[in-house]
This record gives C-alpha cells, sequence and structure tokens, in this order.
C-alpha cells in the first residue's frame, strides 16, 4: 500500500511524506506513546481518554514546524507510524486547525 501524509501549520507550511511501508501498529502506538511524554504534550478531553488521533495531533503541535523542518528522519518517523496508526493511505494532519482528515 502506498502512504501520502501531509502535515499542515499553516498555509505553505506543509511537510508531505510518501512511502510503501510504515511501521506496525503496536509499534506506532509505543512510538506516539513515548513521543506523548517527551514533549509533555497535554490534551483536555472531557472523557479523560486519550485517542489516537488526539495523540498525533499533539505531538505535531508540540513538537512544532521546526523539528519537522530540522529534523527529517523524526519528521519521517512521524508520518509512518500515523498511517500504521490510522491505517490510510492518504492523511492530513492539520496542526492549525487541529484536525486529521483522509
Amino acid at each position: 500500500m502506498q502512504h501520502h501524509v501531509i502535515v499542515s501549520f499553516g498555509k505553505e507550511k506543509e511537510f508531505e511524506f510518501k512511502f510503501s511501508s510504515g511501521a506496525q501498529s503496536d509499534m506506532a502506538r509505543q512510538w506516539f506513546d513515548h513521543e506523548f511524554t517527551v514533549l509533555e504534550c497535554d490534551v483536555a478531553t472531557p472523557t479523560g481518554k486519550i485517542l489516537a488521533v488526539d495523540r498525533i495531533l499533539s505531538v505535531a503541535k508540540y513538537a512544532g514546524e521546526g523539528r519537522f523542518r530540522d529534523l527529517p528522519a523524526w519528521a519521517d518517523q512521524f508520518a509512518k507510524n500515523t498511517a500504521a496508526l490510522l491505517g490510510r493511505e492518504l492523511i492530513r494532519v492539520d496542526v492549525e486547525h487541529y484536525s486529521i482528515g483522509y
């Protein structure tokens, strides 16, 4: 399966990743759990449960545009783990509007 992940921080601040193989979903979940903790992400949810999309969006937000620009290996891992976790071919992570589209 070919994957295409777009991470957007606003107009003309997009990072695109295309690849044919991603991570396994359990490894992706562990990667996001680790990054969520390391980046000290904070998500306010009414139920107290943090969903996969919340983890993805929070890690992207707290990592910031600079990490995607300056650390391409990390950004590539983000994209591959996002694809593995969500299981979709096309994913758009819109950090500015805190949403994920397919």
